[in-house]
């Protein structure tokens, strides 16, 4: 069955967002193919996971208030009230506070700097 095997993360600064990720979750960025066009995104070596890219945006910015209209990816995080907060202090906004998901664990989305959607989730079996 087909898995997901890469991710892409569309900026209108490209640098704003680089340092953003960094910061947030470690990841390491590295430029691939003509210069300014496109970064390798590294998100581990040890857990699972996938590897992805980031690409300048090549229109406008997701809409306020607007219905998702793309695939969203959540990462997997130690503690999800530590990460948001991390988050908004490195610019992102909560687009959904943290919620259970019963049984599996705890979930909240934020949107990046560039206006992009995202997910952090913490394992908690006993969440309610």
């Amino acid at each position: 069955m087909p898995r997901p095997v890469h991710f892409e993360i569309h900026a209108a600064d490209p640098a704003r967002a680089q340092k953003f990720y960094s910061q947030l979750f470690g990841w390491e960025f590295t430029a691939w193919g003509p210069p300014g066009t496109y970064w390798v995104v590294r998100t581990g070596s040890s857990e699972p996971g996938i590897d992805g890219g980031l690409v300048p945006r090549r229109g406008l910015a997701p809409a306020e208030g607007q219905a998702v209209n793309a695939f969203v990816c959540t990462m997997s995080v130690g503690n999800v009230d530590d990460t948001v907060a991390s988050a908004q202090r490195l610019g992102a906004t909560l687009a959904l506070p943290k919620m259970p998901i019963p049984t599996v664990g705890w979930l909240a989305y934020l949107k990046d700097p560039e206006g992009n959607l995202f997910g952090v989730m913490a394992n908690d079996p006993s969440a309610r």
